[in-house]
């Protein structure tokens, strides 16, 4: 048995408890719930606080003030991401402690992940090898100047709220596809925006409650 594999309270019983509760909470894409059925939570987040990584609701630290998303929002997010159509390319800003990032690459050819602490993202790109994610790329940048070298994207998932959408990403989402990000000072909702030949089309979703998606670069 390996760390991965968990015991417990980060066993796959706990893992498969979860996604049952997804299941039964209108997540209904079955590649979302798999990747999540397979991908080991408990290991992106602190050993003090593994046993909470399968409470499906339940948001947790990560250091440096920024936290994993809990299971629903990830679910969720990713759920509406992938709603129109399967996608090869997407960019993620906030690759956090890599969690979102691994359930991406589970699910599509190639993962461009921003992050602008620099031990988070180095924290995750450990994960992400020890897990055998071979399909990410990974960049110390301002999440809201975008990665303008791997545009256009398919898709566009942001993990800490803008108080609007920036328009770089706006820029670099291809034609056909699909941005889901929380928008707000304060009072957040998530919003998904797809980009037509005609220009951008935005829906409000569900309120959320995400990290605030600050300027420059932490150290």
């Amino acid at each position: 048995m390996t760390v991965r594999d968990g015991i417990g309270m980060t066993s796959e019983r706990t893992r498969m408890r979860m996604i049952e509760a997804l299941r039964a909470d209108k997540i209904v894409n079955e590649r979302v719930l798999g990747a999540m059925a397979e991908i080991p939570r408990h290991v992106f987040v602190d050993e003090g606080i593994a046993s909470r990584a399968y409470e499906f609701d339940t948001a947790l630290p990560i250091g440096h003030g920024q936290t994993i998303s809990a299971p629903i929002i990830v679910a969720l997010m990713t759920q509406l991401l992938l709603e129109k159509s399967p996608m090869n390319k997407v960019l993620e800003i906030g690759t956090g402690c890599g969690y979102q990032t691994a359930v991406l690459a589970r699910l599509v050819k190639e993962v461009y992940t921003l992050e602008r602490i620099a031990p988070l993202m180095d924290k995750a790109r450990r994960h992400l090898r020890d897990l055998r994610f071979y399909n990410v790329r990974y960049k110390h940048a301002d999440g809201h100047a975008g990665y303008a070298e791997g545009a256009p994207y398919d898709g566009i998932l942001s993990a800490a709220s803008a108080s609007h959408v920036p328009p770089a990403l706006k820029e670099q989402l291809a034609v056909g596809g699909r941005m889901v990000l929380p928008v707000g000072v304060g009072e957040q909702w998530l919003y998904v925006i797809d980009r037509t030949d005609k220009g951008f089309i935005e829906q409000k979703r569900e309120a959320v409650r995400f990290v605030p998606l600050l300027p420059g670069l932490a150290p």
